[in-house]
């Protein structure tokens, strides 16, 4: 009796946490050529980066606090537990995105990409910088998918919606180069 409801019980809980098969978000996943564009986990608090934060030392920037390593975990282990392929991974060179990078997708070499930096500091970089992210997509095609672990700037300037500390927004690039937003992935 104790297995069965043990069995019935592990069942029900893998169909209320994994997403339905209608899910238009998990289908996009799935099928491929989209991007993953994901904030970096929870940090220390604060907000932005101390005076005299230098990019090549982690030690001057605010990095990531044990939820958000944990929180990054728990997205790369959601995306492999639902079968969504990640064939590359860009990554901001902040150290709390490089560590999200590497804590979610452990079996791929994240790359650094300055146009992911945040522009949060100097505005004037936003252009060019979402402008260079957008050609390093153009070409994105199924079944291939892209994650990008980015700053919320970087994100609003992409795609027009502001992702939250472990939020992801994924889209699909357009032929005009553009991303069309198709949800949001939100893991528990």
């Amino acid at each position: 009796m104790t297995s069965a409801f043990q069995y019935a019980f592990g069942l029900l809980m893998a169909l209320i946490s994994a997403p339905s098969f209608a899910d238009p978000l998990r289908d996009a996943l799935l099928s491929g050529g989209v991007v993953i564009l994901i904030r970096h986990a929870q940090t220390e608090p604060g907000f932005g980066d101390p005076p005299g934060f230098r990019i090549d030392d982690c030690s001057t920037q605010r990095n990531l606090s044990a939820e958000g390593r944990a929180q990054a975990q728990r997205i790369g282990e959601w995306l492999k537990r639902t079968g969504t392929r990640v064939d590359e991974v860009l990554s901001s060179r902040w150290c709390r995105c490089r560590d999200t990078a590497r804590l979610a997708f452990p079996q791929l070499q994240a790359q650094p990409f300055a146009p992911l930096d945040s522009f949060f500091d100097d505005r004037s970089r936003e252009s060019l910088q979402s402008e260079a992210v957008r050609r390093q997509l153009r070409d994105l095609k199924p079944p291939r998918n892209v994650a990008l672990v980015t700053h919320m700037v970087n994100i609003a300037a992409l795609t027009g919606q502001v992702a939250q500390a472990g939020e992801a927004i994924i889209a699909r690039p357009t032929t005009q180069g553009d991303l069309r937003v198709i949800g949001r992935l939100v893991v528990p």
